[in-house]
């Protein structure tokens, strides 16, 4: 557990360069709290004070009950994973080396501290063949994965996350935050983690600290409360006009009735598509009847090639949130969003409407101004 106790951070210039204030907060042990507000709210100050790489000026922060002002510096960094944006990796240090580093900074053999390194590759997705690269070798998304092992190559309790994934297009963002959700449930770790994105805090977090420009705690709350009940204009700005719809994503999946759609596979003829529906949009699924995209019988000449696909929408799990069924449908093409069951397989269809109609509180807040692209699992 990570707490901080009344802790102020003022540099030199008077009460217009505190940086935090005054801030009472407890990170839970094996629990992902995330920092968001506008710039200058202090997050990455309050980030570096656990690690001592920034010393509070009054105040206390305790690790599982110890006082870190009390800990040696460098002790106390070498138990604390820290990740940042560019994910600082060693460049002249081979993936290997530069996951290895905390081990062997640890008094590990280099054996040892290289078996631990691969075994870290493994769990963040990277493959053997990657150990003997170097840095500029790697995409930034596989740099940023180097980077989160190597913080949990020496199995530290805390981690300190710093707006790790804002460098990497949204695509890898996405698949970043998924594999941290995936190792969080492997291992839970007590993280704090900075971020200015607000959807992004509420995919990882298990609870959200809101901080004011001037590092005032203005509200922490799990993400369902935080959306469902801000504390006051400032935090319900800062969340967004569209909180309701967000919130969907908290929801059990709505009890509605899938419509059985029609479908031709990948390769079909153009009369073929005709033939299947009288509808201005047809689903194609491929040989394992997984949904690959949207075409235009009418618009056809040939047989249905990848190049005629209409990829824009997304696709929901039977068991996903309203949240998804509702992008899915309102990303789609024809109108009806694509269902597919737990292997991938198409279940039906549904319409925006029915799915409204199945919510217990009717249509959320924002869902009239606009959709939203961030759901589901690949693009149908």
């Amino acid at each position: 557990m990570i707490r901080f106790e009344g802790v102020t951070k003022r540099y030199a210039g008077g009460s217009a360069a505190v940086a935090v204030d005054d801030l009472t907060l407890t990170a839970p042990t094996g629990q992902i709290t995330v920092l968001v507000g506008p710039s200058g709210c202090g997050k990455t100050t309050t980030l570096r004070m656990v690690n001592r790489m920034i010393a509070p000026t009054s105040g206390t922060i305790t690790l599982d009950g110890r006082d870190t002002a009390a800990l040696d510096a460098a002790e106390l960094r070498r138990g604390i994973g820290y990740v940042i944006q560019h994910a600082g990796l060693f460049p002249h240090r081979t993936i290997v080396d530069n996951v290895a580093t905390v081990p062997r900074l640890l008094g590990w053999d280099t054996r040892r501290a290289r078996e631990r390194a691969m075994e870290m590759l493994d769990r963040v997705g990277l493959d053997s063949s990657y150990a003997r690269r170097y840095p500029a070798q790697l995409s930034g998304g596989q740099q940023q994965r180097v980077g989160v092992a190597r913080a949990l190559a020496a199995d530290p309790p805390v981690l300190l996350m710093d707006e790790p994934f804002s460098a990497v297009d949204p695509v890898v963002r996405e698949q970043l935050q998924a594999d941290l959700l995936r190792l969080q449930g492997d291992l839970a770790k007590t993280i704090l983690f900075v971020t200015h994105d607000i959807d992004e805090a509420i995919t990882l977090g298990d609870q959200i600290a809101v901080l004011r420009v001037g590092g005032r705690l203005a509200q922490v709350d799990p993400p369902q409360r935080l959306l469902a009940n801000p504390v006051d204009d400032f935090v319900a700005d800062f969340v967004g006009r569209d909180r309701g719809y967000r919130a969907l994503g908290f929801q059990a999946p709505p009890r509605v009735s899938l419509a059985a759609e029609p479908t031709v596979p990948l390769g079909a003829s153009a009369q073929q598509a005709r033939a299947a529906t009288a509808d201005a949009w047809l689903l194609v699924v491929d040989p394992a009847g997984m949904p690959v995209g949207w075409v235009q019988p009418t618009h056809l000449t040939t047989a249905i090639g990848s190049e005629h696909l209409h990829r824009g929408g997304t696709v929901a799990r039977r068991d996903s949130p309203p949240r998804a069924y509702l992008d899915a449908a309102l990303s789609s093409p024809s109108g009806r969003g694509v269902i597919v069951a737990a292997d991938g397989r198409l279940a039906g269809t549904v319409t925006a409407g029915e799915v409204v109609a199945a919510l217990p509180h009717g249509i959320p807040e924002g869902l009239a101004m606009q959709g939203d692209s961030t759901s589901g699992a690949s693009p149908a």
